[in-house]
């Protein structure tokens, strides 16, 4: 069965090598692991995928050997494992608020001791295989992760509470929406946000990161201690690849 290459990251203390994905493009997979990536970020919350879709991405990722964190359109418990079982290396969960809603994910996609996970053991994380239980059960606590999305002011609030809990491998702030939400209630910055963040998870031992597009904020976030860094964004690189393209066409005419 398939280590996660995230986790062996985490585990050395290293960078984790992040990129972006929101559409079905079976190459992108093969691309970013030749790329050096240790995973990609697919996000099922704001983009629409068919479920025959997210299976083929996952596939490519384990003939590619990179993980893929899927961020999921839902909070259902069988649907989040069901993820798992597909494939998936890890779960990205956003809005996730309270210590009590992180014990809740993972109840749904951690196996005892740690939670309540169906077992199937016999999809691709199985390399469709039976296994020993035992052993496919401490396979997947240790190779699979769960990620939680800090993106509220309460999220902040509650962060060294929801670190603490076990089971919570990696912390990720999301900036747009917990930016947007500290603007308007005004109660801390965005900057002190990260801040506090990054002491709840230095105390409790959890990884944690978020998107880093500038190189000033990947410098910084790394130097914060922060492990999980997205340094790409999916449409920019496409813009960006595009208006370089297209420059071409002004130089030969």
């Amino acid at each position: 069965m398939r280590k996660s290459k995230a986790l062996a990251r985490m585990r050395k203390g290293e960078i984790i090598r992040t990129c972006v994905l929101g559409h079905f493009i079976p190459a992108f997979v093969c691309h970013a692991a030749r790329a050096g990536y240790d995973c990609i970020w697919l996000d099922l919350e704001h983009r629409l995928f068919s479920p025959r879709e997210v299976q083929a991405l996952l596939a490519f990722s384990h003939l590619n050997d990179i993980d893929i964190m899927l961020r999921p359109p839902t909070l259902e418990k069988i649907g989040l494992y069901r993820y798992l079982e597909d494939g998936a290396a890890g779960l990205l969960v956003p809005q996730v608020s309270t210590a009590e809603m992180a014990k809740k994910l993972v109840d749904a996609i951690k196996f005892p001791p740690l939670g309540e996970r169906g077992i199937d053991n016999s999809g691709l994380d199985a390399d469709f295989q039976y296994h020993d239980p035992d052993e496919f059960a401490a396979w997947a606590n240790r190779e699979t992760f769960l990620c939680v999305q800090i993106e509220t002011p309460l999220a902040v609030r509650n962060v060294e509470s929801i670190a603490a809990v076990e089971g919570v491998d990696m912390i990720f702030v999301g900036p747009a929406d917990l930016g947007l939400r500290l603007r308007q209630s005004g109660e801390m910055t965005l900057e002190q946000a990260w801040e506090t963040v990054a002491a709840a998870c230095q105390k409790h031992g959890v990884a944690f990161g978020g998107p880093t597009l500038l190189p000033e904020d990947l410098k910084r976030r790394a130097q914060q201690g922060a492990q999980l860094l997205v340094a790409s964004a999916e449409f920019k690189s496409w813009s960006n690849g595009l208006k370089e393209d297209i420059r071409k066409f002004d130089e030969a005419t």
